[in-house]
């Protein structure tokens, strides 16, 4: 139940970043998404590590 509310915070915290990066002038927004591609990718990997949890 906490893990579940946990994993929702996280996807309401991504729409406010997805949005800071939409206003940004297109050259800029490639980086952006890799940076925050970088992060999420990092935060699967530690899931994984630690069993999914």
């Amino acid at each position: 139940m906490a893990d579940e509310r946990n994993e929702e915070a996280r996807g309401d915290a991504l729409l406010p970043r997805l949005k800071l990066i939409e206003d940004q002038p297109l050259e800029s927004r490639a980086a952006a998404y890799a940076h925050l591609h970088d992060e999420l990718r990092e935060a699967l990997d530690a899931a994984d590590r630690q069993g999914g949890r």
